[in-house]
C-alpha cells in the first residue's frame, strides 16, 4: 500500500497575526539574522586570512561558523516573508526541502560539537602528542564524516516524515517545517515512525553526548591536576565557552527532537526551536570565539587591514 498525499502546499502558522507586532517581529529577527551573518562569516573570513589560526581548534570553529549561517537561513528568510507580506504558504517540495536541510545542519552540529570535545581533550590531557594525535588528515576525517552522517540521518528522518499521508489538513503549528509538528498533522499512524526516530535519535545522540562527556570529565580532571593558576584560568576559558555552546545546543534539541508526539506543544516548541535555530547561531561567535584572544587579534588585523 502507498501512501499518497493530498495535500500540495502547507500553510506554516506564523508568530502572530497582529499587523502592529508582526511588523516589529520582522525588524527584530531580520537584525537577528544580519547580525548572525555578519558575525559567523567574519569569523570565517579571518579564519581563513589568518594563518596563525591554521590549526586543529580553528579548523572545527569554522566548520561551526558554517553550520551557524545555514541553520538560521534554512527558515529565517520564509518566516520574514510571512511577516511582511503574509506569505505563509509554502509547497510540499519545498517543505520538505527545509526538513531536510534542518535536520542535516542539526545532526552535523550534534557531532561536530562531539569532535570539538575530543579535540580539546587531546589538546589538554595530551598536550605533547596533540601535534601527533590530531592530525590535519584525522580533522578532515573527522569533519567530513560528521557531514557525512548528519546527511545520511536527515535523509532516513525526511524519507519516513514525507511518505506519510496529510490529507486532513495543511497548517503547519511552526514557522517551518519540523518534525513534531509534521507528525501531527499527519493522518497516517505514526507509532512505528515515532519509535525508529526515538531509536536512531537515541543511538546517534548518546553516542556524541557520551563522548562529548567522556572528553569534558577527563579535562576537569586535569584541569584540577594543573599547578599552575595561569594555566586552569586558560584551560577553563576555553573550555567553558564550548560547554556554554553544548548545553545550550543539546538541551534545546533534546527538548524539541526526544519525546513522543503526545506531548507536542505548538507554542512552547516555537520558544525552544528559536533558542536553537536563532539565538544560538547569534551567540556561538560571541561565547566561542570573540572570547578567545587569538581569535580577537585576528579579528583585528582584519579590520585594520581592511581599513588600508
Amino acid at each position: 500500500r502507498v501512501n499518497l498525499s493530498t495535500v500540495s502546499e502547507f500553510v506554516l502558522v506564523g508568530l502572530s497575526d497582529a499587523p502592529e507586532v508582526r511588523f516589529l517581529l520582522f525588524v527584530l529577527f531580520l537584525v537577528i539574522y544580519l547580525a548572525t551573518m555578519a558575525g559567523n562569516i567574519t569569523i570565517l573570513i579571518a579564519m581563513g586570512t589568518d594563518s596563525r589560526l591554521h590549526n586543529p581548534m580553528y579548523f572545527f570553529l569554522g566548520n561551526l561558523s558554517l553550520l551557524d549561517i545555514l541553520c538560521p537561513t534554512i527558515t529565517v528568510p520564509k518566516m520574514l516573508e510571512a511577516l511582511l507580506l503574509e506569505n505563509k504558504v509554502i509547497s510540499f517540495t519545498g517543505c520538505m526541502l527545509q526538513h531536510f536541510f534542518l535536520i542535516d545542519v542539526v545532526g552535523t552540529e550534534i557531532f561536530l560539537l562531539a569532535v570539538m570535545a575530543y579535540d580539546r581533550y587531546v589538546a589538554i590531557c595530551h598536550p605533547l602528542q596533540y601535534v601527533n594525535i590530531v592530525s590535519l588528515k584525522l580533522c578532515a576525517h573527522l569533519a567530513v564524516g560528521t557531514w557525512v552522517v548528519g546527511f545520511f540521518n536527515s535523509l532516513l528522518h525526511t524519507s519516513l516524515i514525507f511518505t506519510l499521508s496529510f490529507c486532513d489538513s495543511n497548517e503547519v503549528n511552526q514557522y517551518y517545517c519540523d518534525i513534531p509538528p509534521m507528525l501531527a498533522l499527519s493522518c497516517s499512524p505514526t507509532y512505528s515512525r515515532e519509535l525508529v526516530f526515538l531509536v536512531v535519535a537515541g543511538v546517534l545522540g548518546s553516542a556524541a553526548f557520551v563522548v562529548t562527556l567522556m572528553s569534558y570529565i577527563y579535562i576537569l580532571v586535569a584541569i584540577l591536576y594543573m599547578k599552575s593558576s595561569e594555566s586552569r584560568h586558560k584551560a577553563f576559558s576555553t573550555c567553558g565557552s564550548h560547554l556554554t555552546v553544548v548545553c545550550l545546543f543539546y538541551g534545546t534539541t533534546i527538548c524539541t527532537y526526544v519525546r513522543p508526539s503526545s506531548t507536542y506543544s505548538p507554542h512552547q516548541d516555537r520558544v525552544v526551536s528559536m533558542l536553537y535555530g536563532i539565538l544560538t547561531p547569534l551567540l556561538n561567535p560571541i561565547i566561542y570565539s570573540l572570547r578567545n584572544k587569538e581569535v580577537k587579534c585576528a579579528l583585528s588585523r582584519l579590520i585594520s587591514h581592511a581599513g588600508t
